[in-house]
């Protein structure tokens, strides 16, 4: 066995250029479309081949190496891995500045999300650089988190006395001013704990909850976005990325904008609508089998209730326990793009 595997180490070796780099990458949830359809195929064949074989990637999933959500860009920083991805949510209690890349209904489309994602761009990259050691490459959306409930609800009011799990604290703050308890529980552990009463409701993307099978343990759909779009953010380590050459770095630059970032947005918005169709029997599905949850409809005045919230509310506390300029920064950005100013 040892000889088998020295013979195909020095294989591997002679048919690499020369010159080869070879990325350690960490993506995000392996079992979820963004990884399946744009990150692995990204980073496992079109990098390599678009560098002509100047580059080969080691990928795997941070769930995969059993990584808590919370590390993965700490341990970026520190270089243990070259690249890493998830959702920035996962990372607010080292940048709580980074809360204001993903707020609650201020984007109804994938659209409007990717223009305040834009416009938020120069804040992320400041704070990835400060914070983690690191360089943005892109960030990509999960779809609109909305509520999945094992518990009838006709509206917002409802959720009112309920236990919810939430998918980030600006969520949580929001589904508290609703009259809501918001529990901590990971994505993984949610079936579970919906099956057993430990939640009520958990907030989480329609196809996240799809793929991962919540449909077998809740009853009822909103598709209010009470949950962003979970912004997942993939970034290299800043000493690598630095050590990279120009032409490297351009050709990383480049390519990950036009064959993973910009193909994962242009899908975000029909994902959604077929993800919503595919559990409740709606419309066509076709992910697979359409399952039969009851769809709820958010009124005008569920909308309008929980906006005040936002505004009045959850907006001021994040521009205080961020400091500093960021809620100037916010304002003079996102805020212009969606017309909101946090006072």
């Amino acid at each position: 066995m040892r000889t088998t595997l020295a013979i195909l180490a020095t294989t591997t070796a002679l048919a690499l250029p020369a010159s080869a780099e070879t990325l350690a990458v960490v993506g995000s949830w392996s079992g979820l479309p963004l990884h399946k359809q744009y990150e692995n195929p990204y980073w496992s064949t079109t990098l390599p081949e678009a560098s002509g074989g100047d580059l080969t990637v080691e990928l795997t999933t941070h769930d995969q190496m059993g990584l808590g959500t919370g590390d993965v860009y700490n341990l970026l920083g520190q270089g243990v891995y070259d690249v890493g991805m998830t959702v920035a949510d996962y990372a607010v209690a080292d940048a709580p500045e980074l809360e204001g890349l993903d707020v609650p209904l201020l984007a109804l489309t994938a659209d409007e999300a990717r223009a305040m994602v834009d416009a938020a761009r120069p804040m992320v990259d400041d704070i990835y650089a400060n914070r983690f050691n690191s360089k943005v490459l892109a960030i990509a959306p999960y779809p609109p988190q909305v509520v999945f409930c094992n518990a009838p609800i006709a509206g917002l009011a409802d959720l009112k006395g309920l236990k919810i799990r939430a998918s980030g604290r600006m969520t949580g703050l929001l589904l508290e001013a609703l009259g809501a308890e918001a529990v901590a529980v990971s994505f993984s552990e949610v079936p579970g704990a919906l099956q057993k009463g430990v939640v009520d409701c958990a907030v989480t993307g329609a196809g996240s909850g799809y793929s991962a099978g919540w449909w077998e343990v809740s009853t009822h759909l909103m598709p209010l976005p009470l949950g962003g779009w979970d912004p997942v953010v993939t970034a290299m380590n800043l000493d690598k990325w630095n050590s990279l050459s120009a032409e490297t770095q351009t050709l990383i630059a480049d390519t990950i904008k036009t064959d993973f970032e910009d193909p994962a947005w242009d899908s975000a918005q029909n994902a959604l609508a077929n993800d919503v169709a595919c559990l409740t029997g709606t419309g066509d599905c076709a992910s697979g089998d359409a399952r039969s949850m009851t769809l709820v409809e958010a009124s005008d005045e569920d909308f309008a209730t929980a906006r005040e919230i936002l505004e009045t509310e959850v907006l001021p506390d994040w521009a205080t326990r961020a400091g500093g300029d960021w809620a100037t920064r916010w304002n003079d950005t996102i805020g212009k793009t969606v017309g909101v100013t946090i006072n």
